[in-house]
């Protein structure tokens, strides 16, 4: 019983952990909101500003604050998936790269990024605070039960799913990225604290940065005439994933030896490159997509299917250049985008639509991740239709295996890959 009401009120707190990034979130949907969508644009001054804050971004990431560079949770899936002598190598490296002050240097370029709009989620960095929050607090008091009886691995993992379905307000959430991503080798262990955590937090969580999430839709189930849609669209959005990731790491691989090189004449090409998708997108290609994806998502109009290129463009850029933030929401978006070319087809209304959007948008975050539980699981949480949830997870299933086989290495396993080489390199050179 005391060990349950110790999680309860971690959980409390993991709430309140998450309220700096979800604002962060929020504000970069305001400037979004306010200087491109607003009934005056000020598309100059939206500009200007994303080139800005996009410069200061890439020259600090590849700096200064070096460390607070990408999502974070590369070291917190090394932790789980590294062979036992590695990690015990390595273990304490990994869990420097988790702690709070890491967390802290990455807090800077999260402003930056949302300011600037650049085209990420909060998913991955709410993950690693929720991970350097909960091996801070075993650190701090070892003794506190049951969380000091855990190995650090294990808390990593459930402070890492704890933070996500806390800043998503999703204890099912949790329980699913942490056995489909970051706990693939610490089991059913996590669950139970993960749980428990996370439904705690989302007591005092808020919804700030969260647009996406609709208040539960009555879509009914899909009919008849949309079965050929949906097989089309798990299709291709299993490929669009495959595709995403397959631009992605090549384009990483250019970005860094560039910056790396001339980091100032790389900073200035990448901004203008931004700033240039934002002008001609109208804005749309800033942030994580949401809200694009909240109106495909309740069956609006999307608008050109140019979007889903200008989106494709801006996601790859701002992952590639180290953008704190990872593709999950981008995805999502890009998938959902899917449906732009069926505006305005006989027999396709907003509800149709609104299904449609979300069986591409499972395909193509499930053809990208590999996460076919906690993809479906996700777009189930956004729309909020219990009727679509079985479609969903057939088609989550579907896309996984296909983009398994058609995008090679995953964008999180690429990242863990790095890691292990770094670390083992640096053993050699010792």
């Amino acid at each position: 019983m005391a060990g349950l009401l110790i999680w309860l009120l971690l959980g409390l707190g993991f709430g309140l952990l998450q309220w700096p990034y979800q604002a962060l979130s929020e504000l970069g949907f305001q400037l979004q909101r306010g200087l491109w969508l607003a009934p005056q644009p000020q598309a100059l001054g939206g500009c200007l500003l994303v080139f800005a804050a996009s410069l200061l971004l890439i020259l600090l990431a590849w700096g200064p604050l070096a460390a607070g560079r990408g999502g974070g949770i590369a070291p917190l899936l090394a932790l789980d998936r590294a062979a036992p002598a590695v990690r015990a190598a390595a273990e304490a490296r990994w869990l420097q790269q988790l702690s709070l002050a890491t967390q802290l240097r990455r807090l800077p370029l999260m402003l930056l990024t949302h300011v600037g709009g650049l085209a990420v989620g909060v998913e991955s960095p709410s993950a690693a605070l929720g991970a350097s929050a909960l091996l801070a607090i075993r650190r701090r008091w070892p003794g506190l039960q049951p969380l000091g009886s855990l190995s650090p691995q294990l808390v990593a993992v459930i402070g890492g799913a704890a933070g996500l379905g806390a800043a998503f307000r999703s204890p099912l959430l949790a329980v699913a990225y942490g056995l489909e991503e970051l706990g693939q080798r610490s089991g059913l262990p996590l669950v139970p604290p993960a749980l428990l955590l996370a439904g705690s937090g989302t007591l005092l969580a808020t919804s700030l940065g969260q647009p996406a999430r609709l208040p539960g839709l009555d879509l009914g189930p899909l009919a008849p005439p949309l079965w050929g849609w949906t097989a089309l669209l798990t299709l291709v959005g299993a490929a669009g994933g495959a595709l995403l990731v397959r631009l992605l790491l090549p384009a990483a691989a250019v970005v860094k030896r560039l910056l790396t090189r001339r980091r100032l004449v790389g900073a200035l090409l990448l901004a203008g490159a931004l700033s240039l998708l934002a002008l001609i997108s109208g804005g749309l290609s800033l942030n994580d997509g949401s809200l694009s994806l909240a109106a495909a998502l309740s069956g609006e109009a999307v608008g050109s299917p140019l979007l889903l290129l200008w989106r494709l463009l801006s996601s790859v850029i701002s992952l590639a250049l180290g953008a704190p933030g990872g593709l999950m929401h981008d995805s999502m978006t890009l998938g959902a985008l899917l449906i732009s070319p069926l505006q305005g087809l006989p027999g396709l209304e907003s509800t149709a639509l609104a299904q449609l959007a979300a069986v591409g948008a499972t395909a193509l975050f499930a053809g990208s991740t590999g996460t076919p539980l906690f993809c479906a699981a996700f777009v189930f949480t956004l729309q909020g239709d219990p009727a679509l949830l079985p479609l969903l997870l057939l088609v989550s299933a579907v896309a996984a295996a296909l983009g398994e086989r058609w995008r090679g290495e995953g964008w999180n396993e690429h990242q863990v890959e790095a890691l292990l080489h770094r670390e083992a390199r640096a053993g050699s050179s010792g």
